[in-house]
Order: C-alpha cells, then sequence, then structure tokens
C-alpha cells in the first residue's frame, strides 16, 4: 500500500481490508470490474440477435443477476466477507446460472465458468474449492460437448488454473482478516495489561502513604485540643508524607510516559509497512550503557524521524540503523533514519527537529539532519558507556 506524501492518504486499500473513502472504493471497484471485461462474448451473442426475443430478454436478465451477485460476492470478500451461509448461497446461485445459460444460449456464454471458478476459488473454504472447481470445469466441458466442443476444450484448463490461483488469494484475504482480528485483540489485551500495571503501581505507591496520612489525621485530630504541641509534630509528618507521595507519584508518570527503543523500533516497522515504504531495521536495538534519558531521546528522534518519511518525505525505502562509535568525546550509540524521499517542503528545522535537539543536548547527545546522497538523513547520538565500564559498574 502507497501513501499520498501531501494527504497521507492510502492509494488503495491492501487485500482483506474494506475500503476507508471513495478513492479505495473506487479503486477496489475497477480492480475487479476491469475483468468483466471477458463478458463481451455474451453481450456480443445477444446484440447480434440470434435469438428470439424471449430468450434474448431472459439472457439479458440472467447475465445481469450473475454479474450482480459476481461482484457483491468477490468484493465483499476483499473486505468484510459475507457468513458462510451467505457465501455458499450466492455461490449456488452463481453455479445454477452459469450452466443453464451456457446451455440454452450457446458456446458464447461458456466464459461465465471462468467467473464462477474465481468467485468459488476465492470465497469458498479450500476444502470445499478444491472440489468445486474441477466440478465447473467438468460441467462447462460437458455443456461444451453439446455446443462447441473445442472452445471448451481451450476453457477447461483456464478455468482450473484460474480457480485454483484464487483460492490463494482468498487464502490470503483470509489470513489478512485473521490478522487484523488478532492485533486488535492483541492491542486490547495490552491496553487492559497496562490498565492492571498502573493500577497495582498505583496502589503500591499510594496505598502505605494515604494509609498514614489517614492514621496520622486522626491522631492530630484526637491530640488537638488537650496537646496541639504534638499535634502540630502530626500535621509536619503528615505533610512531608503527602511531599514524597507526590515525588512517587510524578516519577511513575515520568516512567509511564517515557518512550522504550525497542518499542518504538517495531512502531516504526509497522508504520512504513502500512504506507507502501520498505523498511530496514535492527530486529532489537543493543542498549547496553545507555541511560533511560538517552534512551527516551534517542526513541523521540525515531518517532519524529518516521512521521517525517510517512508524511512529507514521498519515500518508498527507509534505512533504520544503530552502530556505536567511538569519537573523541567517547564512545556514542548512533541512531541513523535515511529515506530516498525528497525531504519534505520546508526550507528549515522544524519545531519537531527543534524539540529533538533540545532533548538530545539535555541527555548529551547531539542531531544531525539533512540532504544525503540517497535522500534525507536524520542522525542523532547520545553517549554511551563503554563495555568495561557497564562490567565495572562505572
Amino acid at each position: 500500500m502507497r501513501e499520498d506524501p501531501h494527504t497521507g492518504t492510502p492509494t488503495h486499500a491492501p487485500v482483506g481490508w474494506p475500503p476507508r473513502n471513495r478513492r479505495e472504493l473506487l479503486v477496489k471497484t475497477l480492480w475487479i470490474g476491469v475483468w468483466l471485461v471477458f463478458l463481451s462474448s455474451p453481450v456480443e451473442d445477444l446484440v447480434g440477435g440470434g435469438h428470439s426475443t424471449g430468450a434474448t430478454v431472459a439472457g439479458a436478465a440472467g447475465l445481469t443477476v450473475f454479474v450482480g451477485v459476481y461482484l457483491t460476492l468477490v468484493f465483499r470478500n476483499m473486505g468484510r466477507p459475507f457468513a458462510p451461509r451467505v457465501v455458499l448461497t450466492l455461490g449456488g446461485v452463481l453455479g445454477v446460472l452459469a450452466p443453464v445459460l451456457a446451455y440454452t444460449l450457446g458456446s458464447a456464454w461458456l466464459g461465465l465458468f471462468v467467473y464462477l471458478s474465481v468467485a468459488w476459488g476465492a470465497t469458498l473454504p479450500l476444502r470445499a474449492a478444491y472440489w468445486a472447481i474441477p466440478a465447473s470445469a467438468v460441467a462447462m466441458y460437458l455443456i461444451g460437448l453439446r455446443t462447441d466442443e473445442n472452445e471448451a476444450r481451450g476453457l477447461v484448463v483456464l478455468v482450473l488454473l484460474i480457480g485454483f490461483a484464487m483460492t490463494g488469494v482468498g487464502q490470503l484475504v483470509r489470513t489478512t482478516i485473521a490478522l487484523r482480528k488478532a492485533r486488535a485483540t492483541v492491542a486490547q489485551l495490552a491496553a487492559n495489561e497496562e490498565r492492571l500495571r498502573l493500577a497495582r503501581d498505583l496502589h503500591d505507591l499510594l496505598g502505605h502513604s494515604l494509609s498514614l496520612i489517614t492514621l496520622k489525621s486522626e491522631l492530630a485530630g484526637r491530640m488537638l485540643p488537650d496537646h496541639p504541641d504534638k499535634a502540630a509534630q502530626q500535621v509536619a509528618d503528615i505533610e512531608q508524607v503527602s511531599r514524597q507521595a507526590l515525588v512517587d507519584v510524578r516519577e511513575a508518570v515520568t516512567g509511564y510516559r517515557r518512550p522504550r527503543l525497542a518499542a518504538e523500533l517495531a512502531g516504526a516497522q509497522v508504520a512504513l509497512t502500512a504506507a507502501g515504504v520498505e523498511a530496514e531495521a535492527p530486529a532489537e536495538p543493543d542498549l547496553d550503557g545507555v541511560g533511560e534519558d538517552a534512551e527516551s531521546a534517542l526513541a523521540w528522534a525515531l518517532r519524529e524521524a518516521i512521521t517525517n518519511v510517512v508524511r512529507h518525505s514521498g519515500a518508498d525505502r527507509c534505512v533504520i540503523r544503530l552502530l556505536r562509535r567511538q569519537t573523541l568525546d567517547g564512545p556514542v550509540l548512533e541512531l541513523s533514519v535515511e529515506d530516498n524521499g525528497s525531504g519534505g517542503s520546508g526550507t528549515g528545522p522544524g519545531n519537531g527537529l527543534t524539540g529533538l535537539t533540545e532533548r538530545l543536548e539535555k541527555a548529551g547527545g547531539a542531531l544531525e539532519a539533512g540532504r544525503s546522497r540517497h535522500g534525507f538523513r536524520l542522525l542523532a547520538r547520545v553517549p554511551a558507556k563503554s563495555a568495561a565500564d557497564v562490567g565495572s559498574g562505572a
């Protein structure tokens, strides 16, 4: 799937996904409808006047129903498939119309079996399709013996080949839909797990502090009439505990908001692939000796770079590299994101790059961004301890 670099709108929907806008609907309709050009033989047969008026009207009505059912069945299968019962019903309608029309109106209608094979191969379960496709080829050949055996013999191989080829497309669609559902399930489970973790952490952080504040508040209330000095001490303790609880909560929230480089790499791979950009990225980052602030700065840099590639660059290839280098200032971990696009239309650094520069400088790193030999490159560096320093606990 390619994405428009100016509007961010996909130019077509991937197989197994329903169209999300009018452009995707039009593209998908054209992709399926262009194959209807092979129905020219039945149309010419009807227009040619070789049949009676009743046969012509019945043939036109049958062809219209056949095409409508075919388009409905195949088009829906490419995004939101019908229930199995509906698929079998519509496939059965095609399976009745094709032989009836070909038998009654002549050899010009044998091409309907090609569309029947396509529909059955793309929509039926594999086991059913493996029986239905050869059956359609046999039925077509038997009808062709009555009308035009040479025509039927030439179409047998096409019916078999295109039918079994479409079983692969149907399996791809089903796999894509299953993966889409699995991804949504995984995302939901991850969100639930994160909520549970947040609840556990907040309970651990605040449970003791709030219990202590409650206890000391009760003590201060009982001491206040007769022992104001002791009550004041309890209030001071309450203030100290509440301040510490506030610090703990701020540290916890900061940890939740800090992006992780491994997660950003995985997200970058998904985002680039979805945008039709060929991605090359390391599987797991080596973060030995890299502090949390430095890792967070690299993660923000990667997120900003991938956003620019997807939205503004117009690139079709992006290479992400993580390298350790030895510089005059010591060892560094270097993140490089290079694409073959235009690099956007801006004439200077935007707010995103300015903010990244400030983040990296706070972590002791640096940022470079600009045109490269192949397109546009963003280079972010953060300090990294050497292996000896990490091993010695320096």
